[in-house]
């Protein structure tokens, strides 16, 4: 199995030499998405008692998305796996081609007594991705890393249509947010060398400059949304 994602020899090359620097000095580097804490939802769900309920959300690479969400209280588990295209075609070494109509997803459940719908968008906006760049995100390009919310429900759709106006009328991001809003056709899991890669691989070069510092800024910006120990696959916290 193949773990290691198509990289430029540009890139790779930069980013061993970051990392590097980085390690040595034992500081966190900065990330090549920014971020941006964001107004809480004017218009959500109450938190309430029920069944756990899922949301998916596209914003680049699945393992940084996924790393985050992970960290996030009331999150009960969250895989990485594909949205927007057909099931056949839905695995990795297809879908990096950017021509399947999928994006690189994650699945997020969540105990909605714990957070809403809405608290897992803001998290979403402030610092899982930057929704202002199109069909890119940090060293990756193409449609398959678009900044995507795929809704299950009518009120999923309400409250995503309502935040993204509202982003966009405050004009926090400084430019125009690109976020598309589509109603969920299926999510197909990743392969399993894709799941809690994060987590497995906290030095893998990659996860140090782009994915690590998102989680120090949810720590940082939204202290009230993070717990330390994150919520696996399996649905366990991690040791």
């Amino acid at each position: 199995m193949k773990a290691i994602r198509r990289r430029s020899t540009t890139w790779l090359l930069v980013a061993s030499v970051i990392g590097v620097l980085a390690l040595l000095s034992r500081t966190s580097p900065h990330a090549g998405e920014r971020a941006t804490l964001v107004a809480p939802p004017a218009v959500d769900n109450p938190k309430a008692a029920g069944a756990l309920e899922t949301a998916v959300l596209s914003g680049g690479c699945f393992w940084g998305v996924q790393g985050v969400f992970e960290h996030v209280r009331g999150v009960r588990k969250v895989l990485s796996g594909y949205a927007g295209g057909e099931e056949a075609s839905a695995d990795y070494e297809t879908v990096s081609s950017g021509t399947t109509g999928h994006a690189e997803s994650v699945q997020v459940t969540f105990n909605p007594a714990e957070v809403s719908y809405g608290e897992l968008l803001r998290v979403f906006f402030s610092v899982a991705h930057d929704p202002t760049q199109l069909n890119r995100q940090g060293p990756d390009s193409g449609t398959q890393y678009r900044s995507n919310i795929f809704y299950a429900n009518a009120a999923q759709k309400r409250i995503a249509a309502a935040y993204l106006e509202q982003l966009s009328e405050s004009r926090v991001f400084g430019s125009k947010v690109v976020t598309r809003i589509d109603p969920l056709r299926g999510f197909y899991v990743a392969e399993g060398y894709h799941q809690d890669y994060l987590i497995k691989h906290p030095s893998d070069l990659y996860i140090v400059y782009n994915d690590l510092p998102k989680i120090e800024r949810l720590k940082e910006l939204l202290p009230d949304y993070y717990r330390e120990r994150p919520a696996t696959v399996s649905g366990r916290a991690a040791d």
